[in-house]
């Protein structure tokens, strides 16, 4: 998807940038006119009546079709998990791959209830990125590379992607994202993650402090924070959102991780995001604050934090259920009035 003719990395991701399509006005007002024809009175379903017509509009639709909804959980290792930032040792990243893929993970029973699929990117997880607060995380060639990669992830049709993700010290590194990207201290973004304690959440600060020190002169761009303190998952995810939007595909993203992923899509362009939606507000505390300084809102609140697209999941099933009772209901010309 992405050619290789530029002269920089990045120049190739920002010209899709501009290649966005924006939502059809004409469809949503037939999409209104059929919602008000409803049996039932007007706004009565509330946001399942918003989510129906935020499907439609960005399937380019009339009517919302969700057949092959898509669960993809985007899977890496980082080199900052070496300092201890996780109360979990590294070694749980490919037995948790291993689990996904032999169904006895969270994941696996939420889509197994909501009939969606599933499908685990490895993204060389035997291969740490490097450690953010000496290195970049990637380098830009790499970052793009893995964009790429991430844009693959609708090949297979789907028409609802779900965001995934599963890597030991990620929200750490969504923290050092979230810190460059809207600003504040690094105490503003580092929360418990996996559990960790007072003691664990400094070592965090104090690691985020150390990279944004060792990059400070190259932050001024979204996609540099995304290359030198991301990961893999991170830039895999935001090509993926980024695919979506240009093949007509509603996302909706899960908690923290996958949000601090989008974040660097919506400081390129804040309508980067129109097509997503943010399924639950996330136990880890700064997602709330993320959430704010994008001015998005999340469709559930379930005290998850999780990850492994879980979130993403539950909102899938209230918005299969809005797209069914858009579909499904009679209109009053139906019975007669």
């Amino acid at each position: 998807m992405i050619p290789t003719s530029s002269a920089l990395p990045f120049d190739d991701i920002l010209a899709l940038l501009d290649k966005m399509p924006e939502p059809d006005e004409e469809l949503r007002a037939k999409v209104r006119e059929r919602e008000a024809s409803l049996t039932k009175p007007a706004g009565s379903l509330g946001k399942l009546e918003e989510l129906a017509e935020w499907v439609a509009v960005w399937q380019n639709r009339e009517k919302p079709q969700i057949l092959r909804p898509l669960v993809g959980v985007f899977a890496c290792q980082h080199g900052i998990a070496k300092h201890g930032v996780s109360a979990f040792p590294n070694e749980l990243n490919q037995l948790m791959v291993d689990n996904f893929s032999q169904g006895g993970a969270a994941i696996n029973q939420l889509c197994t209830a909501y009939d969606l699929g599933l499908k685990v990117f490895d993204l060389a997880i035997e291969h740490p990125t490097g450690d953010i607060t000496v290195e970049p995380a990637m380098s830009e060639k790499d970052c793009v590379a893995t964009m790429a990669y991430g844009m693959e992830a609708i090949a297979g049709g789907t028409d609802l992607l779900c965001l995934g993700e599963m890597g030991i010290g990620n929200t750490t590194i969504s923290a050092a994202l979230f810190t460059a990207l809207f600003g504040g201290s690094a105490e503003d973004w580092c929360g418990r993650g996996s559990g960790v304690d007072d003691k664990g959440i400094q070592l965090k600060v104090d690691l985020v402090n150390k990279a944004l020190e060792t990059h400070k002169d190259h932050l001024d761009k979204p996609l540099e924070v995304l290359a030198r303190l991301g990961g893999r998952e991170f830039a895999a995810m935001a090509g993926a959102v980024l695919a979506a939007r240009i093949n007509n595909v509603p996302v909706i993203v899960d908690g923290f991780n996958t949000t601090a992923a989008v974040a660097v899509l919506h400081k390129l362009d804040p309508r980067a995001l129109d097509h997503c939606i943010f399924s639950h507000c996330s136990a880890e505390g700064a997602h709330r604050r993320a959430l704010d300084a994008m001015g998005k809102t999340a469709l559930l609140d379930l005290g998850m934090r999780l990850g492994e697209g879980t979130g993403a999941a539950m909102a899938a099933g209230v918005v299969k259920a809005a797209c069914q009772a858009h579909n499904g209901m009679a209109t009053f010309a139906d019975i007669g009035l």
